[in-house]
């Protein structure tokens, strides 16, 4: 009798479990990429349905969308109801750049008939069960989040912002609740503002891609998920606490690669104590990154003595190896102009304003087109 206990068939349950769990989320996210093709190709056969030339007084608009999904359920398929048909639609069109090799060759096909049949199109855009496979495949290749991913991305109206959002979203493994945040705390544009408009088109292409200091700033930090009322009296010690008490939310928001260290790091120097707030490690840029809490509007003494902690860090903590040390100030408000004219152009220092609440994506997408053409200008 074999002992299911022995080291060996301890191992070979424990690689038919690994197999099994690896091969069943493959099968599910195999679903939900299917799951996605399929509408966007439901959009695309509204779409193409309307531009063939149907009749607009019985065809159109809501009675076309009606009809469909009533005759699409007296069928047997589900999710089909006339606010997914018109999702649907939503989607094609805000991913309509993307267009199959099949597809492109049909669209030579002719076109305008007043009596076109929904059958007669499919057939004249998707010949054949062969070229639907091909059409398939190729989304397949496009799209990497599920559904729910992309339901939540269609409130993004801008195609850049949502360009970015989806590729963040892929590289990070974010799922729907925190895309939803990352949406709704104006990510996109909070990184733009802080970049020249050559940045800004990188930003939308490749996402947020780490090389230097500035790459990680953003302005403001958004730290709604402490939730702390903006209008009570808090100190700066329970601001740091509500910190680290959320401080797996709180990494999500500084971004890429960072490894929290420790609270009131302290160091001597001649016989006198200090303490940084905060201290992390940034693995891609290989380097401490020290952050400062202020409650009150900056001064240019806060930036003295994040100068002093960085050149500490620099001179006695960091390796030869590691890149310069990199400050954040925290604070409620700044001053463009103090920073300015305290710190020195070359400085690995950085101010960024912090708020207890979203933002107005509606308010910094107009300060980023501003802003842009002010660049141009």
């Amino acid at each position: 009798m074999v002992d299911a206990k022995a080291p060996e068939i301890k191992q070979l349950v424990a690689l038919f479990e690994q197999t099994h769990h690896e091969l069943q989320r493959r099968a599910a996210r195999s679903v939900d990429t299917a799951l996605v093709v399929r509408n966007w190709l439901f959009g695309y056969y509204l779409v193409e349905y309307v531009n063939a030339g149907a009749p607009r007084a019985k065809l159109y608009g809501k009675a076309l969308i009606d009809r469909l999904a009533a005759s699409l359920k007296a069928r047997g398929m589900k999710g089909v109801s006339p606010t997914s048909l018109r999702r649907f639609r939503a989607f094609y069109e805000a991913y309509s750049e993307i267009q199959p090799k099949v597809l492109v060759e049909s669209n030579s096909a002719p076109s305008g008939s007043t009596e076109i049949q929904p059958k007669a199109l499919v057939e004249s855009r998707l010949a054949g069960l062969q070229a639907l496979e091909s059409a398939v495949r190729e989304l397949s290749e496009h799209f990497q989040l599920g559904w729910s991913h992309y339901i939540a991305l269609q409130t993004v109206r801008d195609a850049q912002a949502r360009r970015f959002d989806e590729i963040e979203a892929c590289a990070n493994s974010w799922g729907v609740r925190e895309l939803e945040r990352q949406i709704a705390s104006a990510l996109y544009e909070r990184l733009a503002l802080s970049r020249d408009k050559a940045e800004i088109k990188k930003l939308a292409e490749q996402g947020l891609v780490v090389e230097e200091a500035a790459d990680i700033i953003k302005n403001p930090y958004v730290l709604e998920f402490l939730d702390l009322d903006e209008q009570s009296s808090y100190n700066e010690h329970e601001l740091e606490t509500a910190i680290i008490d959320k401080l797996e939310h709180f990494l999500l928001e500084l971004g890429k690669g960072f490894l929290f260290e420790a609270r009131q790091k302290r160091f001597t120097f001649d016989n006198d104590h200090f303490y940084v707030d905060l201290v992390f490690y940034n693995r891609l840029l290989r380097c401490y990154v020290i952050i400062d809490l202020k409650l009150d509007k900056l001064t240019h003494q806060d930036l003295g003595q994040m100068q002093m902690y960085v050149n500490y860090f620099d001179r006695y903590v960091k390796t030869a190896e590691e890149a310069p040390t990199i400050g954040i100030l925290l604070c409620q408000q700044k001053n463009d102009a103090v920073v300015e004219l305290t710190l020195p152009v070359d400085s690995n220092i950085y101010a960024s304003e912090y708020q207890l609440y979203l933002p107005s994506k509606e308010e910094l997408r107009q300060k980023v087109i501003t802003w842009a053409k002010e660049v141009e200008g």
